[in-house]
């Protein structure tokens, strides 16, 4: 299935279910034989979580500052929901973070606005959506949903990014960091490292030095720009200084080059250096892509 085939059908859903969110009670009551769904009061108790929740995560400081600003001020802005008849209870589509204070502040009942009918791939792309454009997700987090969406509408890396509003290498960089050990991941999703040490990280292939560079970014607290440099020096180890070695300049284009690009960069020259060739190293086609955008970024 295409992104086109993914169609004008969900997108109008997301503006639909974007819009009616900022509607009043009396504006959705009125609207609702033209809209599909309806507002009401129901109990928590009735309430379950999406079965597609991206976030995995939840700040409990937050729900709790949440918790108390809905017992003082109320629910500013209703949860989205769909009646499960088999179930007998009503499945989140979006909102579960408002759901999770407003039991946590005691409230048996929450404002809900319900959609009549939504199918599972709806579901999964709202929430999603919903958090991405809310920028709620850790990086994992992010990487999961973006998997899973692509597994439930079977599109593409290129299609998912144009079709969130991301570029390609954004959403590829996310997706490699599920290439990453457990330990790791689990350090990204609890904020001990950031998406950009993890992406540090993917360029050093060596298991056992990958685990010794983590646990120096995660003891140390060295930046990302500080964890790029670690992560060459081992790929590219500093050679004695020989006889006709690059000349110092040289060999300081071609660092700075590499940090920009996040890849080996070689320049070779013949004599008196006035031609040569400028050779930069890929190892995927998805890595490949990540260093076309950066050079397009540049040159912007």
């Amino acid at each position: 299935m295409t992104r086109q085939a993914l169609g004008k059908g969900l997108d109008a859903l997301i503006k639909q279910t974007q819009e009616i969110s900022q509607m009043t009670t009396d504006e959705l009551v009125q609207t609702a034989p033209q809209t599909g769904v309806s507002v009401s009061k129901i109990d928590v108790s009735k309430i379950v979580p999406n079965r597609f929740q991206p976030r995995r995560v939840f700040d409990e400081e937050k729900l709790q500052e949440l918790a108390q600003s809905i017992k003082e001020h109320g629910l500013t802005q209703p949860i989205v929901v769909v009646y499960d008849a088999g179930l007998d209870k009503y499945e989140i589509v979006v909102g579960e973070r408002r759901f999770r204070a407003t039991q946590l502040a005691g409230l048996t009942e929450i404002d809900a606005i319900v959609h009549k009918h939504l199918g599972d791939q709806e579901m999964c792309a709202l929430a999603l959506i919903e958090n991405i454009q809310r920028e709620d997700l850790n990086p994992i987090e992010t990487a999961l949903g973006y998997r899973n969406l692509m597994s439930k509408f079977s599109i593409t890396q290129s299609n998912l990014a144009s079709y969130c509003g991301k570029s390609k290498a954004a959403v590829s960089n996310a997706l490699r960091l599920l290439e990453l050990e457990p330990e790791i991941q689990d350090a990204l999703q609890n904020g001990t490292i950031t998406e950009g040490h993890g992406r540090a990280l993917l360029m050093v292939t060596n298991p056992t030095q990958r685990e010794a560079l983590f646990k120096k970014m995660a003891t140390s607290k060295m930046s990302v720009r500080q964890a790029e440099n670690a992560a060459r020096a081992l790929l590219f180890p500093t050679k004695k200084a020989a006889k006709g070695a690059k000349p110092a300049e040289v060999a300081s284009f071609e660092n700075e080059l590499q940090s920009a690009l996040g890849t080996k960069v070689e320049v070779k020259y013949g004599r008196k250096m006035k031609k040569g060739t400028l050779v930069i190293h890929y190892h995927s086609l998805d890595e490949l892509d990540n260093i076309a955008s950066r050079l397009k970024n540049k040159m912007l």
